[in-house]
């Protein structure tokens, strides 16, 4: 089996091994507190609709009321600051949902928008990573040469250091700005950024969304933006340097072995019907023929002219009946290839019809 084959198969037992440590891990940490918060809420409902006397369904729509009202608290959603806002989650795939298009015209726009630029956005933010991770590899050598380093070079180890560093500064700042600005606990803005950054997007929390921060705090539109933006392009560098090296292992190893098999072929013998590599194995034809040579057609490269046409000699070609198809080489029971070339007597020559070849 394949190299690659070998490790795709690899990775589909480790993703899912991985899903089902997580889904167990989740299960005992948030289980018990879900039960709770329902048990908690359901006990809430029925006071209300005892104490003010309404009906469960009148109920439902108070509850419909306040769950679609929740968006318009930022302001605006959808004037030019909410669009932009909006028009970012869509490209950068962060997808919140704190904000959805409700007319037939904003689905079909959003499905056509994202068609385009989410493959632009990638390739963006991958462009930026790579400049960003040259941009480091010149720091990371005139710090070296500054220190008096041997090696100057930047390591794939030492731009690993320089972008966990700089992602790590990334969430500690954004944090500390979202912390102050939307009254979170600066552990939920570290959560908040992260889940931002890395594009998983819940929705549980997103900036923006309360005050009319979209209509009166526009420096606080402009810095989430420009976070979200800068913020992408360090993940984008720290998986230049992480992911991608995984995922072109693939294609590396099948350059391998097609340049493996490209000069197998260049050094292989071909004889009638066999084709015997530089290595002495057997691709192809069937074990313990006999072939007749004539002596001006030498399994070597040159024409014997020593030999004269009136007085041509026959050398039979014999294959060892140890070999098996395919074996290797000069190793073990794989036999070495062709036998030393013996004369054959003139009655016995007539015998054979085929003649070998290079």
């Amino acid at each position: 089996m394949k190299k690659q084959n070998v490790r795709t198969l690899s990775l589909i037992v480790c993703t899912f091994t991985y899903l089902l440590v997580g889904a167990a891990v989740f299960d005992a940490l948030e289980s018990e507190t879900e039960k709770k918060r329902w048990e908690a809420l359901d006990a809430i409902e029925k006071m209300v609709i005892n104490k003010y006397n309404i009906s469960p369904d009148d109920f439902r729509v108070m509850e419909t009321v306040v769950l679609k009202t929740e968006p318009h608290k930022a302001g605006q959603q959808w004037k030019f600051a909410g669009a932009f806002y909006y028009a970012t989650t869509v490209l950068t795939t962060i997808g919140y949902g704190h904000s959805t298009p409700n007319t037939i015209g904003g689905k079909l726009f959003t499905m056509c928008y994202a068609i385009v630029g989410i493959p632009l956005g990638l390739v963006m933010f991958q462009s930026i990573g790579e400049r960003l991770n040259k941009f480091s590899s010149f720091v990371i050598q005139g710090v070296k040469r500054m220190l008096g380093c041997r090696d100057v070079q930047a390591s794939e180890l030492n731009l690993i250091c320089v972008v966990t560093t700089l992602s790590s500064l990334t969430i500690a700042g954004g944090a500390a700005a979202f912390s102050r600005y939307e009254g979170w606990s600066y552990f939920d803005s570290v959560y908040y950024c992260f889940i931002t950054l890395t594009t998983i997007g819940f929705g549980d929390m997103v900036a923006l969304q309360k005050d009319d921060a979209l209509d009166k705090k526009p420096e606080y539109v402009v810095f989430s933006l420009i976070f979200i933006l800068f913020g992408l392009a360090i993940v984008a560098a720290s998986l230049n340097l992480l992911v991608l090296r995984f995922v072109t292992m693939n294609t590396e190893d099948e350059r391998r072995d097609e340049a493996e098999a490209l000069q197998a072929a260049q050094g292989a013998v071909r004889l009638e019907g066999d084709v015997i590599t530089a290595n002495g194995s057997i691709l192809s034809g069937q074990v313990g023929e006999t072939s007749s040579v004539s002596s001006g057609q030498s399994v070597c490269s040159c024409s014997c002219m020593w030999c004269g046409v009136s007085g041509q000699r026959r050398y039979s070609v014999r294959r060892r009946h140890t070999l098996s198809r395919g074996g290797s080489g000069n190793g073990g029971g794989g036999g070495g290839g062709l036998l030393p070339l013996q004369p054959l007597d003139p009655q016995g020559a007539a015998q054979h019809t085929h003649r070998a070849s290079i």
